[in-house]
């Protein structure tokens, strides 16, 4: 009869032992994630709230921490006429820079997909002399950021009468090493039964490409597709170099470009609504999707 007793009586010197906690577990970590989130969000919010005052409350260096009464005056100015310092003079409509932004971002993001998944399909199931050889030489382009070539780039643009035209804000862009070596690892993951299957099913390369590695690397592109929006969309070096016409202004260097110099007043009521626009395509992006972008970094199949 003793032997119950103790073995009921364990569990309860066990959690007398046991330190209480003050905190429940987990707490302190939500805690820190919080405030890195208030931190993160701050100058968001303060940026929203600048962007609904006029331009006296602005320009007396007051940020008030409520929404004014000039919000709807604000944002149509900026999408309608723009704004700019009184120095540049630089006036060019949110609507103008924003779609330019947008196609610029999209025909990148495409194009490098595009081009990675052919050059990793090639190096990866066609054997032909030297295909390790180009892949290298692909890889090392990762060492070369766009500071270093960007001379001869656009060099190679004026001698092609590429400058102030669409295409020379795209197409230097769109050739991507990182996503070749991404699509090529992922390449090597496909058994060698799916390929000799395909074979014997009568598929050629470009049925097999378009039928079997297209569909299994689609969580792949959608992840691609959101990190190489993003990073087409955030351009500011290239563009600001490549482009003097206003009609091809970009969203980036547009907003740099509304802030005056010196003694010069900036409207910044309309810079800061014209940022505030600016950020919506980019988070719009993420949020449409985070599903397939999180699926395509995570999944056990990588």
């Amino acid at each position: 009869m003793r032997a119950p007793a103790a073995a009921a009586e364990a569990p309860i010197a066990r959690a007398a032992a046991e330190p209480r906690r003050l905190l429940p577990r987990g707490t302190l970590v939500h805690a820190f994630l919080i405030l890195g989130v208030l931190i993160f969000a701050l100058p968001i919010y303060i940026t929203l709230i600048g962007s609904t005052h006029d331009a006296s409350t602005i320009g007396r260096g007051e940020v008030p921490l409520l929404p004014g009464a000039h919000m709807l005056d604000n944002y149509a100015a900026a999408w309608w006429e723009g704004g700019g310092g009184a120095r540049t003079g630089f006036r060019v409509p949110v609507e103008t820079m924003l779609l330019n932004s947008l196609a610029m971002a999209v025909l990148i993001a495409v194009g490098k997909i595009a081009i990675s998944l052919t050059s990793a399909y090639a190096v990866v199931f066609f054997a032909f002399p030297g295909r390790m050889v180009f892949f290298w030489l692909i890889f090392i382009t990762l060492m070369l950021p766009v500071e270093v070539r960007i001379m001869p780039t656009f060099a190679v643009m004026v001698n092609l009468g590429m400058v102030n035209t669409f295409g020379g804000l795209v197409i230097p862009l769109i050739a991507s090493a990182t996503a070749t070596l991404l699509f090529r690892q992922f390449f090597l993951t496909i058994p060698d039964e799916l390929v000799e299957a395909a074979k014997m099913d009568g598929a050629g390369p470009l049925r097999f490409f378009k039928d079997v590695v297209v569909p299994l690397s689609m969580t792949n592109v959608a992840a691609l597709f959101v990190i190489l929006f993003i990073y087409g969309y955030n351009q500011y070096l290239w563009p600001l170099l490549m482009v003097s016409d206003r009609s091809l202004e970009t969203i980036v260097v547009g907003i740099t470009k509304m802030i005056g110099s010196g003694d010069a007043q900036s409207p910044w009521h309309v810079i800061m609504a014209t940022t505030m626009m600016a950020l919506l395509p980019p988070v719009a992006v993420v949020i449409f999707m985070q599903r397939w972008f999180v699926k395509g970094l995570v999944e056990s199949e990588k």
